[in-house]
């Protein structure tokens, strides 16, 4: 093993064989539990790939979003898709793959966003994300519906703006998985 090297780059910039060993190691990652609109989810922004040499380690990428928050529309982040290899995790590479996330938060958004299993709201805590306190909804083709179901995983990084955490928040619409 290595030294982990971390590159972003937009899904415009990967080639093929790298989407292909990206989507490989999230169904590794999520035992098999990555659906085509999970997927989808993560394409269309920018990804932080952790590389030993050659070797893909960890993914994470961050896509543009509208939260809807105390009658404002937010600028936001949202981050999919982070995972490292199992052999690899507690190792410091998820932390370096979202600080490479949060530069990209930092200089394009006003709002870092996600939605944590419960296996990861530890790690997020660690990093200084927030637990969003406050309701959940979703902007739905039959308007906006409550997403009770997502509350205590929702994590929110404010960067250029500030957020109620006990209000509520509105995530726009997407097949699959809303939040």
């Amino acid at each position: 093993m290595g030294e982990i090297e971390i590159r972003t780059a937009h899904t415009a910039e990967l080639d093929g064989a790298t989407l292909a060993s990206v989507r490989a190691l999230l169904a590794d990652v999520f035992d098999g539990d990555l659906s085509d609109a999970d997927w989808e989810h993560a394409l269309g922004g920018v990804h932080a790939l952790a590389w030993d040499g050659a070797e893909l380690v960890g993914h994470a990428s961050v896509v543009q979003r509208r939260m809807l928050h105390d009658g404002r529309a937010l600028r936001t982040g949202y981050v999919e898709a982070v995972g490292v290899r199992g052999d690899r995790q507690r190792k410091g590479h998820g932390a370096a793959l979202m600080g490479a996330i949060e530069r990209v938060l930092r200089g394009a958004y006003e709002l870092g966003a996600l939605s944590a299993s419960d296996e990861a709201i530890e790690f997020y805590t660690a990093l200084g994300w927030r637990r969003w306190q406050g309701p959940s909804y979703a902007l739905t083709p039959q308007g906006v519906v409550r997403t009770e179901e997502e509350d205590d995983g929702i994590f929110v990084l404010p960067v250029n703006t500030t957020v109620d955490v006990s209000g509520a928040l509105t995530c726009d619409w997407r097949d699959g998985d809303v939040w």
